[in-house]
């Protein structure tokens, strides 16, 4: 019996080490970037992970090492509908917000106002409308509890994507970019979102792709306890039955070297890999190529103007600009097979 139970047992180990190794070849042969062309952004990218993850590389990189900042707006999630979604949230927020809209202050509606106007006419933001934005929205939404206002974000986020068919702003994520983020993961990365939105609603928005709110960097407002009133949380105990709300006092816009110092205040670390879509991410780039270890940056150009709202002569002009600083440039009209995904149609936007 003992001669009969040895050949099956070799047999079935036999099985096992084939199964084992089949997995193996499949898991090292996965395409991650099904919904990309071709193109010499994931040429590098691949080439670049391949290098730092190899232990016999002279550009290894422990995994705790392995940092990955990720801007949003325009990066991952689109941002031409016909403008940002935190600036449609205020402009809703202000003007038509039947529980909000009669008792805004006058800034607030001023702010929210601009937006319209530039949405709707075409007419220039003022100049640094990001920091009269910042202010405005603080105001916007004091008082709500943290809870409420993640509610807010995301009931407004279920809405139809203005200038598009078939997806709301809370499925407006790049497919092919989502891709990136697994493939980093599979290799040992951790990544971040390094946005200049507020950081509640980023974390509102990223929490249906799995990206934990602890990894979320963004604009951020003082905040309170339900019963602390006006004194400083310093001096002041929480009690167990308080909610966290939202003052209108501002803490900082994360945009430019803002980013980067909050990166270091929250990460601790530079990142190796950088991927962003304006001016706003030039300093956190620059951040990153200044690590000791091997590092490479991205910039997203929208120079697809047939599936996305976008201004092509413009975004050609920037992807120059950003090659010329040292940056890979992804075309989303040339290297995305697809952008939002099937189904979704760019269509007129209405008002």
């Amino acid at each position: 019996m003992k001669k009969i139970l040895l050949p099956i047992v070799i047999v079935y180990i036999s099985i096992l080490c084939s199964c084992s190794s089949t997995d193996n070849d499949n898991l090292v042969k996965k395409d991650y970037f099904t919904k990309w062309n071709a193109c010499e952004a994931i040429t590098t990218l691949k080439a670049y992970v391949e290098d730092v993850t190899d232990p016999n590389s002279k550009n290894y990189i422990k995994e705790e090492d392995r940092i990955a900042t990720f801007d949003m707006d325009g990066t991952f999630v689109g941002e031409l509908y016909p403008t940002y979604f935190e600036y449609n949230l205020l402009e809703y927020r202000a003007l038509d917000d039947p529980s909000y809209k009669d008792k805004a202050p006058d800034d607030v509606k001023e702010a929210a106002q601009d937006i319209r106007d530039f949405v709707r006419n075409g007419k220039k933001l003022p100049d640094h409308f990001d920091m009269k934005h910042a202010y405005a929205a603080a105001k916007a939404y004091a008082g709500m509890t943290v809870a409420e206002f993640d509610a807010y974000v995301k009931a407004y986020a279920a809405k139809q994507a203005n200038g598009f068919k078939g997806m709301t702003y809370g499925q407006s994520f790049y497919q092919p970019m989502l891709q990136v983020f697994d493939y980093l993961k599979a290799n040992g990365f951790t990544f971040y979102v390094v946005s200049g939105s507020d950081r509640f609603i980023c974390r509102a928005l990223v929490e249906s792709i799995g990206i934990n709110s602890n990894r979320v960097i963004g604009m951020d407002v003082k905040l309170r306890s339900t019963k602390q009133g006006e004194v400083e949380g310093v001096n002041y105990t929480m009690e167990k039955a308080e909610n966290l709300i939202r003052t209108d006092e501002l803490i900082i816009k994360n945009l430019k070297t803002n980013k980067v110092f909050q990166i270091s205040q929250e990460i601790g670390k530079n990142p190796v890999i950088s991927f962003g879509n304006s001016g706003g991410d030039t300093s956190m780039h620059n951040y990153c190529l200044s690590s000791p270890h091997r590092s490479v940056a991205f910039m997203l150009i929208a120079d697809d103007d047939v599936r996305d709202h976008a201004n092509r002569e413009k975004a050609l002009k920037l992807g120059d600009q950003w090659r010329e600083a040292g940056y890979h440039v992804i075309s989303m009209r040339d290297d995305f097979k697809t952008i939002y995904g099937e189904g979704v149609e760019k269509t007129d936007f209405t008002y």
